[in-house]
């Protein structure tokens, strides 16, 4: 076969999982922008559809592991294949849920439930591929690609699902992101392959370039998956983790309650909230790309204590600062912007976490960031359930600084990491090339 990948085989994979990142995003804002019309039909009081929002993040979390684990064992091609058919079922069952039934709201909160369920595996499964595909000294770019790919799904939902509720409606917007989905996976599948050794298109010198980077991890058990055990009595997991949670937090205030906000609070009506509310997403699918490029750079030159740990260090502690800033700005607009600019923030840390998960677990790469990931998605579950209680009885100033004080914590927790420790290290004497070798 004829390479048209000219030895980017590689960044053609990653950019495609960007692409599938946007579209999984798509999926998840959706529904914050469309809140207001379900709200109404489904007779939901705020607190009601806040757990609504939940539903979907708490299944989200609670298979993030499971899906990190299918990812190491099964590879990352069919689990995100998979993943993609299972989000797209779903995503149109929440435009056919009925509202004017007994248990209208038990339907709408399984459906959204499974929906988290599917869209789990797209970031274990992604990390996995990371770690047999990139090496080393491009994880943070790499990961920064992958989750700009979050800002760039969060920032085309507000115009986008606007426009398709104003013309034809809240469910129509369910609908066609769950066909873009379906449609997406169908391409990744035929384009991915679990390996480098596997895929047509990888040339000699990319394979040796992919190999060069890839760390030797024990011999016979290259290929073991590391015990849940072990992974979860990793110091660098744990602190990762609880990092991640105020990470999730604070930029799931963005995801689901955010557009609420500027037009309920703020006073912006739809089409300025849709122009506005795309500013933070904007910031992430800037910055996340842009964090990671800095932690390579920064990892090249002075190792990975610096170019990880410290990126994620500033990148919360500023994120803390502009959206505390930002919620006490009295103007809506400049209010947006800064905290905006606390969202761009947020993102220059994700590539720490993910580069990080890859680093200390090899093969289980999947697996350990999909305890991360769990973890930090129950902030999430948090962040969309309190919003509305805090907001209620203490303001919406008090909503905001509470993740901006988790940013705080989020921050100083990354001081403890050593990414230099491996959780493979004790599994066997002899040394070989890890999961990701070219066989």
């Amino acid at each position: 076969m004829t390479n048209p990948a000219h030895g980017y085989t590689r960044w053609i994979l990653i950019g495609w999982v960007c692409a599938l990142s946007a579209i999984s995003y798509l999926n998840r804002v959706n529904i914050s922008i469309a809140g207001g019309f379900i709200q109404r039909d489904f007779h939901l009081s705020q607190i009601q559809l806040g757990w609504v929002f939940s539903a979907f993040v708490l299944g989200y979390a609670l298979f993030q592991a499971p899906g990190g684990r299918l990812a190491d064992r099964f590879g990352p091609r069919k689990v995100i294949a998979l993943g993609t058919v299972w989000w797209g079922v779903f995503a149109a069952l929440t435009g056919l849920a009925p509202a004017n039934i007994p248990g209208a709201l038990v339907v709408l909160l399984a459906v959204r439930f499974s929906l988290g369920m599917g869209v789990a595996v797209i970031y274990p499964a992604s990390n996995r591929l990371v770690a047999s595909w990139i090496p080393s000294q491009e994880r943070g770019v790499a990961n920064g690609w992958i989750f700009a790919g979050v800002g760039i799904g969060a920032g085309i939902a507000p115009p986008l699902i606007t426009y398709i509720l104003l013309h034809s409606g809240w469910r129509w917007s369910f609908w066609v992101t769950a066909v873009i989905g379906l449609v997406a996976g169908a391409v990744w599948f035929l384009l991915a392959r679990d390996r480098p050794g596997q895929h047509p298109w990888v040339t000699p010198q990319e394979a040796a370039k992919i190999r060069s980077g890839l760390p030797l991890t024990p011999g016979p058990s290259a290929a073991k998956i590391v015990p849940w055990k072990t992974i979860l009595s990793s110091k660098e997991v744990l602190l990762v983790s609880l990092s991640y949670f105020c990470f999730c937090y604070a930029a799931n205030i963005f995801f689901t309650w955010f557009f609420i906000y500027l037009t309920t609070v703020r006073g912006l009506n739809l089409q300025s909230s849709s122009v506005f509310g795309v500013l933070p997403f904007v910031a992430m699918a800037t910055c996340a790309p842009l964090g990671g490029w800095i932690s390579d750079g920064l990892t090249k030159r002075y190792g990975k204590r610096i170019g990880r740990c410290a990126i994620a260090v500033a990148g919360l502690g500023m994120a803390a600062l502009f959206i505390a800033l930002g919620t006490l700005a009295r103007d809506a607009r400049l209010a947006t912007i800064v905290l905006a600019g606390g969202a761009g923030f947020v993102y220059l840390s994700q590539s720490s976490f993910w580069s990080v998960t890859v680093g200390i677990a090899g093969s289980s790469a999947g697996s350990v960031s999909g305890v991360m990931n769990m973890v930090g998605q129950f902030g999430g579950v948090a962040a969309a359930s309190l919003t509305p209680w805090i907001a209620t009885h203490f303001g919406w100033p008090a909503a905001f600084l509470l993740p901006a004080g988790l940013g705080v914590v989020g921050s100083l927790a990354w001081l403890a990491v050593n990414p230099e420790r491996t959780l493979t290290a004790d599994l066997a004497p002899a040394a070989a090339p890890a999961a990701g070798s070219m066989s």
